[in-house]
């Protein structure tokens, strides 16, 4: 590699660091500023720290509410959606049966299925089954959102793990299902936490579904509650609040990447290596 092409991927990857630092740092800088001062001096430093946005946001504008709820659905469809894509990812690696394939596809197909095609029909279903505007009705809904993705990422997972190791367990005498539970899933624990930091910064994230699932105040995530608090302040004037909403929905998804950072880069080079 020569140096000059060496230089320019350095460029390259610090230019792409600016881009997603700075306008990070600017929204936390601008949490803690008067409405005057985001409007006078947009990139100045604050004059005294305004703690009170994040109380505003915390108290007044719902986000403690809304927080909750997101961490609710959040948590209950990781508990249900983690055990239940590992084991119908251990199956499709480890035992073959006739229509795997047709299966395995009609998952991949849930990846590739526009999401705006669903809409009409799932709303239609919750109603019917008395989950519209619910938080466990919200909650199944994500994981059925989040199953394809999880079944193919862990599949190709468990076809890595040596199959040595599978027949070991069972010439001592493990059954199939303690086996999977006792040797083969602690193996796949890196690949299992990578899915789940993923799928819970998407669903902490998630919007669409959210929006037309939920419909009253006492209910709504923490996506749903900034864009409403987005609509509200602004007739308030009230930015600081809004860029401190905005922080409090930030910091949960930057601390759950800080806290598992090294296993993702692990499992990431495995990958890497493996292929």
């Amino acid at each position: 590699m020569s140096t000059l092409y060496r230089w320019l991927i350095n460029i390259c990857l610090a230019l792409f660091a600016l881009s997603v630092v700075v306008p990070l740092l600017w929204v936390l800088m601008t949490s803690f500023k008067t409405g005057a001062e985001i409007f006078t001096a947009p990139w100045g430093l604050p004059h005294t720290l305004q703690w009170q946005n994040f109380v505003r946001a915390w108290q007044e504008a719902g986000i403690a509410r809304y927080f909750m709820n997101s961490l609710i659905v959040t948590l209950a469809a990781l508990a249900i959606l983690l055990p239940v894509g590992a084991m119908a990812a251990y199956i499709f690696a480890r035992y073959p049966f006739r229509g795997a394939n047709w299966l395995f596809g009609a998952f991949l197909g849930g990846m590739m299925f526009p999401l705006f095609l669903t809409i009409v029909p799932l709303f239609l279903l919750l109603a019917r089954l008395g989950l519209l505007d619910t938080l466990h009705g919200l909650t199944l809904v994500y994981v059925a959102y989040s199953l394809p993705f999880t079944v193919f990422v862990l599949t190709g997972f468990f076809q890595t793990l040596p199959q040595e190791m599978l027949e070991a367990a069972l010439i001592d005498g493990c059954g199939h299902a303690r086996a999977f539970w006792k040797v083969m899933l602690p193996l796949a624990k890196p690949g299992i936490i990578v899915v789940g930091v993923f799928n819970a910064i998407g669903l902490w994230n998630e919007y669409p579904l959210a929006l037309v699932i939920m419909s009253s105040d006492e209910r709504r995530t923490l996506p749903l509650g900034i864009a409403n608090l987005l609509m509200v302040e602004q007739y308030q004037s009230d930015w600081g609040a809004l860029f401190a909403g905005l922080v409090i929905v930030m910091l949960p998804v930057l601390l759950v990447y800080w806290l598992f950072r090294d296993r993702i880069h692990e499992t990431m080079v495995a990958g890497a290596l493996k292929g």
